[in-house]
């Protein structure tokens, strides 16, 4: 469950976001604050990934705290990826960083210390898309009873307040967002509420009433309009909206967190979308709990974490209706983020999920482990153990590159004086 399980994978970017397409050379990594760790602050890590810069390769290049623990979660670029909005899923924070004006040493340049009030009472923010000009954010949970109803909020790229969507009431539960623009639909997924994400995970299991409170439905979007227009029931908790990135491929899939399915929504002949279980993730009757998943960008490899078990499991799904495991490897006592680079050669996973949800004693691993993808195994190349770093627990990644920034200043200048230089790059 990335999503106070979720997301950061260059393939599964937004479409209105300009992609890392080769080396990347930064993870930054949003982190939660422990307790007896460091400074026991949230901290946006960064951490070299290019082995050609042998002085950086999987090292610690800079760590920026926050100031208190606020349960770093999730977070996103703006769509001219220049800042990177990062959220607390606990008193509702988003810190703002400038990535742009030194990619290796991001700097913290604003907090947004009124989403509850500016949402009208919207709680968590968890999924931060960026769309042209603005910033879309779902939340999981409301400030009236700090359930499970709750809505999406959209910010300009300045951080001004636009505008609240409340779920659907037939389907009142958020998780996930993720945009198709072709079809101008988007698709919604869902979680559970505060009181249950920032419940100790052994009382909450062993609790039969917060084990109904859990979201059970996808939401169909038209787009533009904002407009709900179809509801699925997805059973066990839809997580990560992953649409397919192919021309004419009008699909996404998801993952149940509670009964550990693959699940596939499909346009039909008519126009209209289907949810359809395509198959196990694991032995389900073992509460696996899949958690994050990534797709190539050519709509054949489905990577699937689950956090109890500590596996990544590797589909093929050329057919999407009938995904076939292709490899399944242990990366740690718990696993819950999983990114890969564009050209799915390099695979990066970290381990916590949630404060109250993170195993405990020796099997409380907090790494970033990173591996190369050859289309049959994964093979790790470095692994940055945070605990000792003294750093935290590790969550979201998001990649970054030198050059890319270097371009979009060269942009900038040549522009100020009239453009004419453009054509010369």
């Amino acid at each position: 469950m990335s999503g106070p399980w979720t997301h950061a994978d260059e393939t599964c970017q937004s479409p209105y976001l300009p992609k890392i397409t080769g080396q990347e050379d930064y993870l930054y990594i949003w982190t939660l604050g422990a307790e007896g760790v460091g400074d026991g602050s949230d901290k946006l890590v960064t951490i070299g990934t290019n082995p050609a810069k042998k002085d950086q390769y999987g090292k610690v290049l800079s760590s920026v705290s926050v100031g208190g623990r606020h349960e770093a979660h999730h977070g996103g670029f703006n769509d001219d990826r220049r800042y990177l909005w990062l959220g607390g899923l606990d008193d509702s924070k988003i810190f703002i960083f400038d990535v742009a004006s030194d990619p290796a040493k991001p700097k913290l340049a604003k907090t947004i210390d009124t989403f509850v009030k500016d949402s009208g009472g919207v709680v968590g923010p968890h999924t931060f898309y960026p769309l042209p000009g603005r910033m879309l954010i779902t939340g999981l949970s409301n400030e009236k009873d700090h359930g499970g109803k709750t809505g999406m909020v959209e910010y300009s790229n300045e951080g001004k307040y636009i505008q609240t969507l409340w779920m659907p009431d037939a389907a009142p539960y958020g998780y996930d967002v993720r945009v198709q623009p072709h079809l101008n639909r988007m698709l919604t997924s869902s979680f559970t509420g505060w009181n249950n994400y920032m419940m100790d995970f052994g009382q909450m299991v062993a609790d039969k009433e917060a084990m109904k409170r859990f979201g059970q439905t996808m939401v169909l979007w038209d787009f533009h309009a904002r407009k709900p227009i179809q509801i699925f029931e997805v059973p066990g908790a839809p997580l990560e909206v992953r649409w397919a990135l192919q021309p004419r491929h009008y699909y996404a899939f998801t993952a149940t967190a509670l009964t550990s399915k693959l699940w596939l929504v499909a346009q039909k002949a008519d126009g209209t979308f289907a949810a359809k279980d395509v198959g196990n993730i694991g032995d389900p009757t073992k509460i696996p709990l899949p958690v994050d998943m990534s797709l190539s960008a050519d709509d054949q490899i489905l990577f699937v974490n689950t956090f109890l078990d500590g596996m990544c499991r590797v589909y093929n799904v050329g057919d999407p209706t009938k995904p076939k495991m292709i490899h399944e490897q242990k990366i740690g006592a718990q696993v819950n983020m999983v990114s890969q680079s564009w050209d799915g050669k390099r695979v990066y996973f970290t381990s916590s999920l949630l404060t109250n949800w993170d195993k405990k004693g020796d099997a409380n691993e907090q790494f970033l482990k990173a591996y190369t993808w050859d289309g049959k195994t994964l093979k790790q190349t470095f692994a940055v153990d945070f605990n000792k770093e003294n750093l935290g627990r590790p969550h979201i990644m998001h990649l970054g590159q030198e050059q890319f920034y270097k371009n979009q200043i060269y942009t900038e200048q040549t522009t100020e004086t009239g453009g004419a230089n453009v054509a010369n790059r």
